[in-house]
């Protein structure tokens, strides 16, 4: 393995983290908060793995492309990316905040947050594999 092996290790990571968050959201929903915690604890941990290994692709990399001419997939790749990059940069904090609460078990306030957190690291996760798929696999020429 090496680190031109990364994005696709991402893709998987935010993969990961995408049904941990369902399965979390599902658990709760049924007010089973002990495999609630697990879930979100662990898509915690995968977010971080991902993190780390974002970080050392493009330390090593530097950018990828997306070099495919059509404008109609041009515009629909960079309305993803664009949105999945500034909310990326959201949730860091938004997840933080959340986690403490829920660990200080003050749940009041973390559910209030929770509810604006889940669905914007649900969507940075799938994004991150849309963004992956296109970038890499979808489009010839595409990265």
């Amino acid at each position: 393995m090496t680190t031109a092996d990364l994005p696709g290790i991402n893709a998987c990571l935010n993969g990961m983290a995408t049904l941990l968050l369902a399965a979390g959201y599902y658990y709760i929903r049924r007010e089973n908060v002990g495999r609630h915690k697990v879930c979100m604890v662990s898509a915690f941990a995968v977010s971080c793995l991902f993190l780390v290994s974002y970080v050392t692709y493009h330390a090593t990399h530097g950018s990828t492309k997306f070099t495919y001419p059509g404008p109609i997939v041009r515009t629909f790749y960079f309305s993803i990316l664009i949105t999945h990059v500034v909310l990326a940069a959201a949730i860091v904090p938004m997840v933080l905040v959340t986690l403490t609460r829920a660990l200080r078990g003050q749940f009041d306030k973390h559910k209030r947050i929770a509810r604006f957190t889940w669905p914007v690291w649900m969507y940075v996760s799938v994004t991150g594999v849309a963004v992956y798929l296109m970038l890499y696999r979808l489009f010839p020429g595409g990265g």
